[in-house]
Formats: C-alpha cells, sequence, structure tokens
C-alpha cells in the first residue's frame, strides 16, 4: 500500500531531487557514484523512504552544495518518523486537517519535533559550513539491517526546556528555541481563498506566533500582539512569513516569535497574493 510522505519527508525529497538535477546524473549514475542502490535513490527521491543521512551527504557533495539545509531538512524529517516527535495537539471537531497529515495520532506537522532537533541541526550545519575549500569530513560507517550504511556516531542527545523567556525570544524561531513542545491554539480562521491561519501560545516562553497553511506563492501573513500585563511590549513590531515556492505552499509557514503576555490581544492579518486583506484576532488568557 502506497502511504504519503510527511510535509518534512516531502520537502527533503523535493529539495534532493533539485540536487540530483544539479548534478545531471541519472539513478544509475547516483548508485554508482555513491554507496546507494539505484532503487533505493529511486525510494529517497520520491518521499518513499527516509533516506540515511550520509546519503544527503553525499548527493550535497556531487551537486556542490553545502550541507547545512539538506541536513536541517533531514533532521526535521528523522525525528518526525522516529517515533521521537510528540503526539499532535488535540483538535476540534470542526479543526481543518494539516497538509499531508497522516493519521490522527501522529501529526506530520510537530513543533516539539521540530524544536527538539533545533539545537543538533544548528550544530550539523555550523560544522558543514567549516567543510569548504576541500576540506571533507570522513564518517566511519556500518551496515545497518537494509545493507546500506549508518552513522557510528550517535547523535547528541536531545535538549529540553525552552532557551528563552519574554523579549529575549523577540523575533526568533519557536522551534529553535524550543518554545513550541506543547503550544497553545488560540484560535483558527479559513480565509476567503481556502488558506488556514493559526494563533499559537507559550506560557512557558511568554510569545505567540502564527503559521499558515493551504495557501499559495506569494501569500504573506503578518502577525502582532498588544496589550496585557505589563503594557504594550510587542505592539509596533509585526511579524511576517511569506510563502516563497510551492515546497512552502505544501506545508506549513511560520512567522517568528513576538512577547504575548496574559491578556494581550494577538492579530493574525492574510495578504493573498491576489490582494486583499483578511485579519481575525484572539486573547491570550490568563
Amino acid at each position: 500500500m502506497t502511504t504519503t510522505p510527511s510535509p518534512e519527508r516531502a520537502r527533503l525529497a523535493a529539495s534532493l531531487r533539485e540536487l540530483k538535477g544539479r548534478t545531471g546524473l541519472s539513478l544509475a549514475g547516483l548508485a554508482a557514484k555513491t554507496a546507494f542502490s539505484k532503487s533505493s535513490w529511486d525510494r529517497y527521491l520520491n518521499g518513499r523512504t527516509l533516506p540515511p543521512r550520509e546519503a544527503v551527504q553525499e548527493l550535497c557533495r556531487l551537486a556542490g552544495e553545502r550541507e547545512g539545509r539538506c541536513l536541517a531538512l533531514w533532521e526535521i524529517a528523522e525525528s518526525e518518523g522516529s517515533g521521537r516527535a510528540t503526539a499532535q495537539e488535540a483538535r476540534g471537531p470542526t479543526s481543518p486537517s494539516p497538509p499531508d497529515e497522516a493519521t490522527p495520532g501522529g501529526s506530520a506537522d510537530d513543533d516539539g519535533a521540530m524544536h527538539r532537533r533545533a539545537t543538533v541541526v544548528a550544530v550539523l550545519a555550523s560544522v558543514c559550513a567549516v567543510a569548504v575549500g576541500g576540506i571533507a569530513a570522513v564518517v566511519l560507517l556500518l551496515p545497518n539491517r537494509g545493507g546500506e550504511p549508518r552513522a557510528s556516531l550517535s547523535p547528541p542527545p536531545a535538549v529540553t526546556g525552552p532557551r528563552c523567556q519574554g523579549e529575549v525570544c523577540e523575533g526568533k524561531s519557536a522551534m529553535r528555541m524550543r518554545c513550541a513542545g506543547g503550544p497553545e491554539t488560540l484560535g483558527q480562521h479559513r480565509t476567503a481563498s481556502g488558506a488556514w491561519l493559526e494563533l499559537r501560545y507559550s506560557r512557558e516562553c511568554g510569545t505567540s506566533w502564527a503559521r499558515m497553511w493551504a495557501t499559495r506563492i506569494g501569500d504573506r501573513l503578518d502577525m502582532t500582539a498588544s496589550g496585557g500585563e505589563g503594557g504594550d511590549a510587542g505592539a509596533d513590531r509585526v511579524r511576517s512569513a511569506e510563502v516563497e515556492n510551492g515546497i512552502d505552499a505544501a506545508n506549513y509557514v511560520y512567522t517568528s516569535m513576538t512577547v504575548a503576555r496574559p491578556g494581550a490581544v494577538v492579530r493574525a492579518c492574510f495578504h493573498p497574493a491576489a490582494g486583499g486583506e483578511e485579519c481575525f484576532d484572539r486573547r491570550v488568557t490568563r
């Protein structure tokens, strides 16, 4: 039975296909230049199977691409598929299905999984960025049950707990700052174009952010928070996100965070590519 890949795996597969096109190699050519078979590359590039990290690195090398971005996508997809991702937040009966959601018991989008892997992703990206100018990292490989190589070194353990609070979180990613482990959904809104908007809030971090899906290229989402205990901390701060390509349009797109204290009014305004504006807001409860 054919299964639909999660948004994380689909995003990774799309990036890998782009890199393959850049190499000019066929599947047989990839198999000849790497430790992975033609059939394995077919599964990886179509999102049917999550590739080993080494396969991603090999393809980046062949395409002359730095590894950081693709390894970040791989870390997110691997975390979602390994069972380390937390269960999806409960949704009401009228809640929409998120993009390419798999089953009710496990969401393809998981803020918790993304933010728990963010530290590892950042370290990998930094290490990969250093490996330029012909310097290559040598990784010892051991066979796994499928006969394909895997890394002999285990990734560092996930770090728990938020990395920021209040003003320190301003303008930062909820996933990277580990503020999205168990966010509250303040409200959802479906736009006239069919896009969905959602406002989220983290009590641990004291911040809010917004996300959108079922969007089109060129759509933009703005989010602000004003009022609440202690004054208008984020009244003049607009946090925005834009759908830049087809991959974004098929997945969630997030704004960065802004401070939102209890009692604050958080507002999301959607600007479709075709023009116009739709806004909705919710208050952060005490």
